[in-house]
């Protein structure tokens, strides 16, 4: 009977482990109180201190934020070295490129560190540590305070926090808010801002498969590029300079030659960006139908006017690669989150959370008092939306549409410096210096006659979907002067204006004019969008607040109601670690996807001279010889992918997927379009994180690059 009971108690356990390790996105400071026993139970075999620690060297000094956090990076060798995504790399790898060097068409790689490329602006952050300060940030907060009372209350106290702990040090210091802002953390992290483009396969491999196999599985893409952080002399953070020297981290990862099977552990430690989980049925209903019919709305136009100039010629496609790519991954986001959370039902889901959650708090007196109006505030935030859309459709259409917008505001603060040129002589100089030393980098990536394009269409598009009480005021022109022909005052704003032409703008600032800035109208037209959203910003500033409240009642309520239950704080850009293992899975009646994939599928999907599909002649050839080497599976093939049920989101692009023993088995780059609602709830059954199998990175840098100087840095597990 003992033995029977020992069996039944292994089996729930196992059971157990199971269903809570594919969903969370955990704070590694906590693990030890949360989930290192079950992560055990699973085949880690790391303890939670070499995992996270602050006494001692860990995983976490080896996986790195790349530009604050927009992707993830990890550090695989003693000098610094860093393994990311291709498409993290993309946009530098485009700025080196050239006709006569282009390498996105034909990959880079430094064979010394005397080749590789410096990138200003690209930043690697590492945590130093991690500390829960809600006890002190909420030390002076009461019930009866107002919204905007609590949050000026929390502000300051949390300015003098940050101080107090930055103290003299060069780290940077900051607390986020967890849990609807029920809990603060504060973090401490150290930026290093000389980084080095080392290495990347060609765009055919590294994005093998485009847009057409973005976010889908199977998946063959060789998703990765190589960077290295460099250091001052004394190892501290410095900007680019020669006599910088690679970065010498506290621990790097070692490299798995072995592989990985099925039900195989697997962590993804990183930097997910954004998810919502706590989010409500309005929320979701307000998502499907505003965020993400704005974004596909506007960017299907926009991406379909960037391709046609891309057609065009070989500079046309280095110039808008990097625009056309990021432009197209949310646009593809948006649709097929839209379709799987109307599938899957996600809101009637939520709706019969919140039945539950309301029948919870009117069964006591003293939590109706609490939480009773948490749903009410909701609801009413969502009931009159039309402000909103038009701020969506303003980030999307005017914002982050067109580039002339941006561009030209910039020049808001000359126009207010000249209005009193000799008082502000020193300032001028500064200002026209900057924006001097912009214009090449700026203007070899830009083209007006697209730019041109995209304005009229998206302006008409704003107007379309949204009142004239939410219009710009440049718009009663639009309607007046030019009778609502947008490709009209569209052209007529690119005659009249210096910021489409680089040679008209160095022009200008050799003498900048008050009457000049005056008379643009690309100037004034972004005036004015600004001006709007402002104001429709301050309208929505005291219905956002009480949706604010609202949300933070109803995740403490939730909290409450669920004791037993392991809460993880929805996604903000921290690092997180996520936990779970090697697996398959059945997308639809009949289907079965495997966990791998191989080359094979490079040859299965080839399309010579496709933008997508195409693949280079030595990739074929060496795909044809079967020569493989060390990175071959045991079976002879040589393993191009591999899913597991991880929990990941945005920002975690890049990041190091680890075995139970801490070593580097591939890199994270892609979810899965079944699960595309995951951002707002995560699908158990469907849910997979798609990576680039460890091996398949390493056979490049090798036999397709011949870089064997970056192998003989790596740290490898045979």
């Amino acid at each position: 009977m003992m033995r029977k009971l020992n069996l039944l108690l292994l089996l729930t356990v196992f059971i157990f482990s199971s269903a809570v390790a594919k969903e969370g996105m955990w704070l590694p400071s906590l693990i030890h109180k949360l989930n290192i026993n079950t992560m055990q139970n699973m085949g880690c075999e790391l303890s939670a201190e070499d995992i996270y620690s602050i006494n001692q060297s860990s995983l976490k000094d080896a996986i790195v934020a790349l530009d604050r956090g927009s992707c993830t990076a990890e550090v695989i060798s003693k000098d610094g070295l860093l393994l990311t995504n291709h498409h993290c790399g993309f946009g530098e790898i485009q700025q080196h490129s050239s006709v006569e060097h282009d390498y996105l068409q034909d990959g880079f790689w430094a064979m010394s560190k005397e080749e590789e490329l410096p990138n200003p602006g690209k930043t690697v952050t590492f945590l130093v540590s991690v500390e829960d300060v809600t006890a002190k940030v909420l030390a002076e907060v009461n019930a009866e305070m107002s919204e905007s009372e609590r949050a000026q209350k929390i502000d300051a106290t949390i300015h003098e926090l940050e101080k107090e702990a930055k103290g003299d040090t060069h780290f940077e210091v900051y607390i986020r808010d967890f849990f609807n802002a029920n809990q603060y953390f504060l973090f401490v992290t150290e930026t290093f801002k000389d980084v080095r483009l080392v290495g990347a396969p060609p765009q055919a491999l590294g994005k093998f498969g485009g847009d057409t196999d973005n976010w889908m599985w199977p998946r063959h893409t060789n998703d990765f590029a190589m960077f290295r952080v460099y250091a001052g002399p004394d190892g501290k953070p410095a900007e680019y300079a020669e006599d910088n020297v690679p970065y010498q981290p506290k621990h790097h990862l070692p490299i798995s030659l072995k592989g990985v099977k099925e039900d195989d552990f697997a962590m993804v430690f990183g930097y997910p960006g954004r998810t919502n989980r706590y989010k409500t049925s309005w929320g979701i209903d307000y998502t499907m139908k505003v965020t993400n019919t704005a974004r596909i709305t506007v960017r299907e136009k926009k991406l379909d006017i960037i391709a046609d100039y891309m057609a065009t010629s070989q500079k046309a496609k280095i110039q808008y690669a990097s625009k056309h790519a990021r432009s197209a991954n949310y646009y593809k986001n948006a649709i097929g989150q839209n379709e799987a959370l109307t599938k899957l039902g996600i809101i009637a889901q939520k709706e019969e959370l919140e039945q539950e959650f309301s029948q919870w708090v009117n069964a006591n007196s003293e939590r109706k008092a609490k939480y009773g109006e948490a749903l009410p505030l909701i609801e009413e935030a969502y009931k009159n939306v039309e402000a909103e859309k038009a701020m969506e459709y303003a980030a999307e259409a005017l914002l982050r549409g067109p580039e002339i917008f941006m561009f030209a505001s910039r020049a808001s603060q000359l126009m207010d410096l000249l209005e009193k040129p000799e008082e502000n002589k020193d300032k001028i100089e500064a200002f026209t210096a900057r924006l001097k030393a912009s214009l090449d980098g700026y203007f070899k990536d830009y083209d007006a006659a697209t730019d041109e394009k995209i304005v009229a269409a998206l302006l008409e598009i704003y107007a379309q979907n949204n009142p004239s009480a939410y219009h710009p005021d440049f718009f009663n022109e639009i309607q007046q002067k030019y009778k609502g022909d947008y490709e009209k005052y569209a052209a007529k704003m690119f005659q009249k204006t210096i910021f489409d032409s680089k040679e008209e703008l160095a022009a200008f600032l050799e003498a900048p004019s008050a009457k000049v800035l005056k008379k643009d109208m690309a100037l004034a037209a972004a005036s004015d969008i600004f001006d709007m959203y402002r104001s429709t910003s301050m309208k929505l500033r005291s219905g956002n607040d009480q949706l604010l409240k609202g949300r933070r009642l109803f995740v403490a309520g939730l909290m409450e109601m669920q004791p037993d239950k392991k809460f993880y704080p929805d996604a903000n850009s921290t690092m997180r670690l996520t936990y779970g293992t090697v697996m398959p899975y059945d997308p639809l009646d009949g289907v079965t996807y495997k966990y791998y994939t191989t080359t094979d599928g490079y040859l299965e999907k080839e399309i010579p001279g496709d933008y997508e599909f195409d693949v280079p002649a030595r990739m074929k050839e060496l795909l044809l010889d079967e020569n493989f080497g060390q990175y071959a599976d045991e079976d002879g093939k040589l393993r191009t992918c591999f899913i597991t049920d991880n929990d990941i989101t945005g920002g975690n692009s890049g990041s190091p997927v680890i075995n139970g023993k801490g070593e580097l088995i591939g890199i994270a780059f892609d979810g899965n379009w079944e699960a595309m609602s995951g951002d707002l709830d995560f699908e158990d059954k469907l849910q997979r994180c798609i990576n680039v199998d460890i091996r398949f990175v390493l056979w490049v840098v090798d036999i397709y690059a011949g870089a064997q100087n970056l192998i003989d840095e790596m740290t490898i597990v045979r």
